[in-house]
């Protein structure tokens, strides 16, 4: 299903964490249909924050402040699409870490949409959080002379000077949730796509807000790296607790630097704060940690909340063990990364900064909500663990 070159580079395409399930992400026959007239398609999603004519609102600001423009308004005409399959171009795709549900489904669709487009990707390399790797990474495709390179900084100063020399070469940019210190849109790049970070962290909020009746005592496990997209989610779950649910009171705010490590400082935060009433994760990989802490102290009266919806959360939320999630949309995401792409292979102008709306995801819209973020049906797993509760 997913196609890659062996090369000399640390591939992705691998099975999930241990602390994640494995991601089945089958192509979306209904996406590559679409793409004979848009490069970018996005399903009304099951339940977002929306304005008064209805539309979804994103909230989120660019790395550098930018207004978000929807995913949904990137297209191109058939002759566009023409022209780009005569190319023969081709695009490496650097991710900083390639061991979860997020990255696999944005990878599908940024294969999914190379592929509709005739373009061959010929490098796709997972730098497992290393800056270091990742300098090596983009060192290592850039050997392949790719015309697009799409990737996700892992440290956006230790990696500017080796995006930079990408960009000298003349070689494409499109980043992931976040961009190189120093790089402004339409100079050093093309552009940045990411989900509304900011709305799924009211999203997680007002999950946790509701579920305890506007009071209680909640703690926080944040990922204490300065990383521009968790860092939006932090912000927006801090600012509605405190201006939404004032008789909330944040009693404890842990960090970690191992995703799979959070078990322990959860185990710390639920013997200083026994009380404990809720806890907020970081993303789904983190809240893994959490809810197996949660298990072994017997305290499953706590409520859970986090964003990413990972395959193994999703059935936790089926089953109301997780109160549920703010939900990205990756391979949605990744479908806008490939077509912001092409926009700079065709000199077309491109959005400094485009995003997916945020997605409440909960135990009642589980199964319509995963359809949307995969691109497939709800797998048999899921439907059973939704229809047991």
């Amino acid at each position: 299903m997913k196609k890659m070159l062996a090369i000399l580079l640390t591939l992705v395409m691998v099975v999930s964490l241990a602390a994640c399930g494995n991601s089945s992400t089958p192509s979306a026959e209904t996406t590559a249909a679409a793409q004979e007239t848009t490069a970018a398609t996005t399903t009304a999603p099951a339940e977002t924050t929306t304005a008064t004519d209805g539309a979804p609102v994103i909230l989120s600001k660019g790395p550098n402040g930018e207004d978000a423009v929807s995913a949904t308004t990137l297209g191109l005409t058939p002759d566009e699409i023409a022209k780009v399959k005569a190319g023969n171009y081709t695009a490496a795709i650097v991710f900083h870490y390639g061991g979860n549900d997020w990255s696999t489904s944005q990878l599908q669709g940024l294969t999914d949409t190379f592929n509709n487009l005739g373009i061959k990707i010929v490098a796709t390399t997972d730098a497992n959080f290393s800056a270091e790797q990742q300098v090596s990474d983009i060192e290592t495709v850039m050997a392949l002379d790719p015309d697009i390179i799409v990737s996700i900084p892992t440290d956006p100063v230790a990696t500017a000077d080796a995006y930079q020399r990408a960009a000298d070469k003349g070689i494409k940019l499109v980043f992931m949730d976040n961009v190189p210190q120093g790089f402004t849109a339409g100079q050093n790049y093309v552009s940045c796509v990411s989900a509304d970070n900011y709305g799924n962290g009211i999203v997680a909020a007002d999950l946790i807000g509701e579920a305890l009746g506007g009071q209680g005592k909640v703690g926080i496990v944040h990922f204490d790296v300065d990383f521009f997209v968790t860092n939006q989610r932090l912000e927006a779950f801090e600012k509605t607790m405190s201006e939404k649910y004032p008789n909330i009171q944040v009693v404890s705010k842990m960090g970690f630097k191992d995703p799979n490590a959070t078990s322990e400082v959860a185990d710390a935060m639920l013997t200083q704060n026994p009380d404990i009433q809720a806890i907020f994760a970081h993303w789904d990989v983190p809240a893994e940690g959490v809810l197996s802490s949660l298990r072994a102290a017997g305290r499953t009266d706590v409520k859970l909340s986090t964003i990413d919806l990972g395959n193994n959360v999703a059935k936790e939320i089926a089953e109301g063990n997780i109160l549920g999630l703010g939900a990205q949309l990756p391979y949605d995401q990744g479908v806008a990364e490939a077509t912001l792409g092409v926009y700079a292979l065709l000199d077309k102008a491109a959005p400094a900064y485009v995003a997916v709306p945020a997605l409440r995801v909960d135990q009642n819209n589980i199964l319509d909500a995963y359809k949307q973020v995969y691109q497939v049906e709800a797998p048999d797993w899921l439907v059973e663990a939704a229809n047991s509760k």
